[in-house]
């Protein structure tokens, strides 16, 4: 039986999990992204003050703060809890999402490619998300899988980003944005269209008298 995660505090103890040393951290946290790997575990110092001031912090402080900052989201809070047969307010969508992300994944609290890849999981686009396994599955009168994750669905992508955003500042708020440069282009040049078909110049036809040339 799945533990009740609710109250649990935010506790980055995923370093029992897989944070075993700190050469063995970047490439657990970006096994698809050797750039990432790379970036992150420059700064290892950096990542373990973060994890104890995160230790802290509970998953319900964390939610708070995000539906303050992005007060528009949806909160999903109308289910019923088996154990005391009242709605469960603070059982959040971004709760959920949030314990999902730590304990049922394991992915870093720090990264925001790792809190896309979550918001992935929900999209259907990366890994299959189980009803047995998610959070609040079997504390509530319905799991409410299936709901969270058509109303993350609906969220714009705009709205997707500023929730991952959101989530990372709030638990590192030293961390840098996240930025990718944009392609440059040379606007002197026309690009070739990859759907024409490339052709050869033929060589000129042979004209009378060419071959006195060869003499």
């Amino acid at each position: 039986m799945q533990p009740n995660l609710q109250s649990q505090p935010f506790q980055i103890q995923l370093i029992i999990l897989g944070f075993a040393s700190l050469t063995g951290l970047t490439a657990w946290i970006f096994p698809l992204d050797s750039g990432l790997a790379e970036s992150r575990g420059s700064n290892p110092v950096h990542s373990l003050e973060v994890a104890q001031a995160v230790r802290r912090i509970q998953v319900q402080d964390i939610g708070s703060q995000v539906y303050q900052s992005l007060p528009n989201l949806p909160q999903e809070n109308y289910y019923i809890s088996q154990e005391t047969g009242e709605v469960a307010e603070n059982d959040t969508l971004i709760q959920r999402l949030i314990r999902y992300h730590l304990y049922i994944k394991g992915r870093s609290p720090l990264s925001r490619f790792d809190w896309k890849l979550t918001v992935a999981d929900y999209l259907g686009v990366n890994e299959v998300m189980s009803e047995n396994q998610y959070p609040s599955g079997k504390t509530l009168n319905q799991n409410p899988m299936v709901s969270d994750r058509e109303r993350i669905s609906s969220l714009t992508r705009s709205e997707r980003n500023d929730l991952v955003n959101t989530i990372v500042k709030i638990i590192d708020p030293n961390l840098p944005a996240n930025s990718s440069p944009q392609p440059t282009t040379n606007s002197s040049e026309p690009s070739p269209d990859p759907s024409s078909p490339r052709t050869t110049p033929l060589p000129p036809q042979p004209q009378p008298g060419d071959a006195e040339l060869l003499k």
